[in-house]
C-alpha cells in the first residue's frame, strides 16, 4: 500500500511504472492529504487506474463526538475491519490517539481492546491513515497540520507489532511528511521487554508509557497475562536503561482498581519501585467496560492516592477523563463497529 512508503520510495515506485518523477510528488501529496483516488484532480485516469490497486483504502465510518468535546473515528480499511481512534483537545492543540492493531492478543483484564482477541496487525501506512484522516476532517493538510501530538494508545499492543509501528513513526515524523517531532509521539506498552531494547536502538526521541497497574508481580499476573512472562523488576531495568540511553522520561499508567490494587501498600511498594528515577506515574480510575467486572476507585479516592504518592517523592497526576460518554477513554477501545452504537 502506498502509504506504507516513504517520499523517497514513492519517487522509485512511480520510476519503475515509467512515470515521471512529478507524478510521485502529485501521488505523496494527495496520500498525505488525505484524499480517495477519485479525488486527486492533476492526475489522468489513465495513471488512477494503474496505481489504484496500491493507493491506500480506508475512510471515516462514523464519528462519535462527546460532550467534552472529545471525538472518536471509526476507521474502516478496504478489508472491512476496523479500528477506533480518540482525538483530544487542549489548550496546546490536538492529540490523536491511534490504533495498532485490530484487537490484541495481551489479555488485560481491564480493558475492551482484548475481548475479540487479535485480528490482525495494522501496516505502517494504515496506522497513519488515522492521522491522515482526522488531519483532513479537522481541515488540515501536509503543510498545515491541526494534529500536534500522537499517542500510540489505543487498541493493540505497539511493540507486538514492532516493524509496522517503528515504520509509522519514521513516517509520521518524517520532515517531507506530516513532519510531528518525536518529541510529541508517545508510545504506550504493556512491558514487552525484548522490544523496549528494541526501540531503545532505534534513537528515537519519544516518549515511552509502561501500561504497569500493579505493584506485584502476583496482583500483576492477575491482571496482565504478559506478567507472567515478564517481571516488574525486568520492565524496571528494561525502562532505566531506555532513559540512561535516551535521556527521555518515562511515564507509567497506573489503573486504579477497587480493593485491588489502591491501597496503602500499594502506595508505599509502588514508591519504593520507582524511587530515584526520572519519571512520571499517570493515575487512572479504572473507566467501566461492560463486558468486565472490575469496578474502578473513585475520583475522591483516586487524588488521595496521587497525594500519597508525592508524598512519597514521586510525580504523579490523576489523568483527566476524557470521552467516557462516547466508549473512548482509556481501556475502552475495542473493533466492533456494533459496540459503538452509544
Amino acid at each position: 500500500m502506498l502509504s506504507d512508503l516513504s517520499f523517497d520510495e514513492i519517487k522509485l515506485y512511480v520510476k519503475r511504472l515509467g512515470l515521471p518523477e512529478f507524478r510521485g510528488e502529485q501521488i505523496f501529496d494527495a496520500i498525505y492529504s488525505g484524499k480517495t483516488i477519485s479525488e486527486i484532480s492533476n492526475l489522468p485516469n489513465a495513471i488512477k487506474d494503474i496505481i489504484a490497486v496500491d493507493y491506500p483504502k480506508y475512510n471515516i465510518e462514523h464519528i462519535f463526538e462527546s460532550k467534552d468535546g472529545t471525538k472518536k473515528y471509526i476507521v474502516k480499511y478496504g478489508d472491512g475491519n476496523i479500528v477506533e481512534c480518540v482525538l483530544m483537545k487542549y489548550k496546546y492543540g490536538y492529540t490523536l490517539c491511534v490504533s495498532t492493531q485490530v484487537g490484541c492478543r495481551m489479555g488485560c483484564k481491564f480493558c475492551a481492546s482484548t475481548l475479540h482477541g487479535l485480528a490482525r496487525n495494522l501496516t505502517a501506512g494504515e496506522i497513519l491513515g488515522q492521522v491522515l484522516l482526522v488531519n483532513r476532517e479537522l481541515g488540515g493538510s501536509r503543510k498545515n497540520r491541526m494534529i500536534t501530538n500522537v499517542v500510540l494508545m489505543g487498541s493493540g499492543e505497539p511493540l507486538d507489532n514492532f516493524d509496522n509501528v517503528t515504520k509509522f513513526i519514521d513516517l509520521l515524523s518524517a520532515g517531507r511528511g506530516l513532519n510531528i517531532s518525536q518529541r510529541n509521539i508517545s508510545l504506550s506498552t504493556c512491558g514487552l521487554v525484548p522490544q523496549i531494547y528494541k526501540l531503545m536502538e532505534k534513537d528515537y526521541n519519544i516518549s515511552l508509557t509502561i501500561s504497569l497497574h500493579a505493584t506485584t508481580d502476583e496482583k500483576r499476573k492477575e491482571i496482565m497475562p504478559i506478567a507472567n512472562r515478564y517481571s516488574i523488576s525486568q520492565i524496571i531495568k528494561a525502562c532505566k536503561d531506555y532513559y540512561q540511553k535516551t535521556g527521555r522520561r518515562i511515564y507509567f499508567e497506573y489503573t486504579l482498581i477497587k480493593n485491588a490494587n489502591d491501597t496503602m501498600a500499594d502506595v508505599k511498594m509502588l514508591a519504593s519501585l520507582l524511587k530515584g528515577f526520572n519519571c512520571h506515574v499517570n493515575i487512572i480510575p479504572l473507566n467501566t467496560v461492560k463486558e468486565r467486572s472490575l469496578k474502578g476507585t473513585s475520583r475522591l479516592e483516586a487524588y488521595k492516592f496521587c497525594d500519597l504518592l508525592k508524598e512519597n517523592g514521586l510525580s504523579a497526576t490523576v489523568r483527566r477523563t476524557m470521552g467516557g460518554d462516547i466508549a473512548g477513554a482509556c481501556g475502552q477501545l475495542r473493533n466492533s463497529l456494533l459496540d459503538n452504537k452509544v
